[in-house]
Formats: structure tokens, C-alpha cells, sequence
């Protein structure tokens, strides 16, 4: 695939990670030694106050909260979010999410509890390409197949399920050589290029992919789009859902509900991939997550972590 090529499916798979390109004036952070996610364990509980959380307050990261007791409902800066029966939510952050975030509950006596959520930074791998351009305009009669694609995406994303996989430890839907780090970013000649939407494992075309976690199909593009390839979605619950990229078949239809572990498809490069491998990005809401923040460490994984670059 030529350079253009490349470009344009990294920000096209960063679109549908709700990614954008930086603008020029935005600050890069530089790559740290290791490209393996901070160590803020999954399971790690902190209190705010009135507010218990389990998870990794970090950019990337997916937190489970506990509403206060009395609580009718719960906003993350100024937007609301659901409630499970038991009072449990669910908090995302984005890879470029401020320092802090306000949570409040409202209380049934009218009273609002509130506090400040300290957001940890992260570190990207950032790869500057002094002398290589950005890339070529799209051709309109890409963009006008591009519009159809992304409406379908956006509306699979607006489904909610009412799945509890949110509540689960996240699988890794397939193991293998880690090829590309959610995060990482190429500079074309002091431009900055959209961003890695997702992580990426190397495995040959027809390695089985699971489901990280139980879900509903809320997308099964098995005539592959133009970027993505056959593009398969799941709905976890709360706002949380996955996306698979590049499948070479889709073992699921949309509207099936199914269970973490349970086959869903195969590895292939269809779509716009520079060879076989799986592309999984995740999103709470607008926020693009880490799948790595969920699933933590690959089974098996040392010596096989590279260096991952901004493209798909």
C-alpha cells in the first residue's frame, strides 16, 4: 500500500474511534521507554468522597463506580449517566481528556454531591516524519461512499443493549504480536496525522477472534467498507462498546446477544490493512478508550510488544 493510502485509513480508523487530528498548536507528548500501558492496576479501588471507584483514573482509562447511597442520579461534567439497578456506572476518559473531571449525584432529598476526578496523563509514542507530506484529498466518490459507511457507524454506536458486559474482565479477543499502541502518532513534516485509534495484533488471516466480553452485535458489515474491511461492533452496556476491524469472516449476525470467550469471526486485511492483523478500539461514549486499560497484559506478551506506529 502506498504512504497516502496508509494515512488515510489511520485517520479514517481514528474517525471511527471518534479521533481527530491535532491541530498544529496542540502539545505532543513524547513516547516513554516502554509502550506497555501505566501501571495503574485494573482492579485498583480509590475513593472520591462519596464516589468508590475501581479502575485506572488515566487517559484511556474505564472506571466502575457506586453511586452514594440516596442518589437519584449521576452526571460526569454536566452529562448524565446511566445508573444499573445496583447503583453501579461506568466513567471513560479520553486519550486527550483534561486533568480533571467533575462527577456529581443528585440526592432524593434535592441536595448534589460533587467532586473533582484527578485524570493521570499518559505518554504516546509520537514518530516524527520530517520530510514525508500528510497525505492526498479523498476523491468525492470516496467521500460519498464514506458518508453512507459513517452514518451506519454512528448509528450503531447510539444502540443501547442494556448488556452486562461492562461489569466483566475484559478478555484480549485474540493473542499475538501487539503491532500497533492505541494512542501513537505520526508528524508529517510538523503536521500532526490522526492519532492510533486502537491496538493491533499481528496474527496470520483465519486466527479465531472471541468476544472480550459479553455483548450485543450492533454491526456486522460483512461487505466490507472502505477503511474498516468487514467490521464487526458489539455493545458491552453503559456506553461501552468494541469494534473489530479488517476480519477476514463474521461468525455473528447484528441484534445476536453474545457471551465473553464466544467466537465471533477470523482475522483477515480486508478494507485498507497492510497485512493480516486485528484492529479492536473501544469507545465509552465520545471518549476513545485503551482496550489494553481493560484487558490489561497479553498473555504470553514478553519479547512480543513492537513499537506501533499511527497507521492501521
Amino acid at each position: 500500500m502506498n504512504q497516502p493510502a496508509r494515512r488515510l485509513g489511520a485517520a479514517a480508523a481514528a474517525f471511527l474511534a471518534g479521533g481527530t487530528a491535532l491541530s498544529a498548536a496542540a502539545p505532543l507528548q513524547t513516547a516513554p521507554s516502554s509502550l506497555q500501558p501505566p501501571a495503574a492496576p485494573i482492579a485498583s479501588a480509590s475513593r472520591v468522597h462519596d464516589f468508590p471507584l475501581q479502575g485506572p483514573l488515566i487517559q484511556g482509562g474505564v472506571a466502575i463506580g457506586t453511586a452514594p447511597t440516596g442518589a437519584v442520579s449521576v452526571a460526569l461534567d454536566g452529562k448524565p449517566i446511566d445508573l444499573a439497578p445496583d447503583g453501579r456506572f461506568v466513567v471513560g476518559f479520553d486519550r486527550d481528556a483534561p486533568s480533571s473531571a467533575l462527577i456529581t449525584a443528585q440526592m432524593a432529598d434535592g441536595s448534589l454531591l460533587r467532586d473533582m476526578l484527578v485524570v493521570q496523563p499518559r505518554h504516546w509514542h509520537i514518530e516524527n516524519l520530517p520530510t514525508l507530506p500528510r497525505g492526498t484529498t479523498p476523491t468525492p466518490e470516496f467521500l460519498a461512499r464514506r458518508k453512507t459507511e459513517l452514518a451506519r457507524i454512528e448509528a450503531a454506536r447510539q444502540v443501547r443493549s442494556g448488556s452486562t458486559g461492562w461489569a466483566q474482565h475484559f478478555l484480549w479477543p485474540v493473542t499475538g504480536r501487539i503491532s500497533g499502541v492505541f494512542g501513537s502518532q505520526r508528524i508529517y513534516a510538523g503536521e500532526p496525522g490522526a492519532y492510533h485509534s486502537g491496538v493491533d495484533v499481528a496474527r496470520p488471516a483465519g486466527t479465531p477472534v472471541v468476544a472480550p466480553a459479553d455483548g450485543v452485535v450492533i454491526l456486522a458489515a460483512d461487505a466490507p467498507f472502505t477503511l474498516e474491511g468487514n467490521l464487526l461492533m458489539i455493545d458491552h452496556g453503559m456506553g461501552l462498546n468494541s469494534a473489530f476491524l479488517h476480519l477476514s469472516r463474521i461468525d455473528v449476525r447484528e441484534g445476536e446477544r453474545v457471551t465473553r470467550g464466544q467466537l465471533i469471526g477470523a482475522i483477515g486485511m480486508t478494507g485498507r490493512a497492510t497485512g493480516p492483523h486485528l484492529h479492536w478500539s473501544m469507545k465509552w461514549r465520545d471518549a476513545r478508550i485503551d482496550p489494553q486499560m481493560l484487558a490489561g497484559p497479553m498473555p504470553g506478551a514478553e519479547g512480543r510488544q513492537a513499537v506501533g506506529g499511527a497507521g492501521d
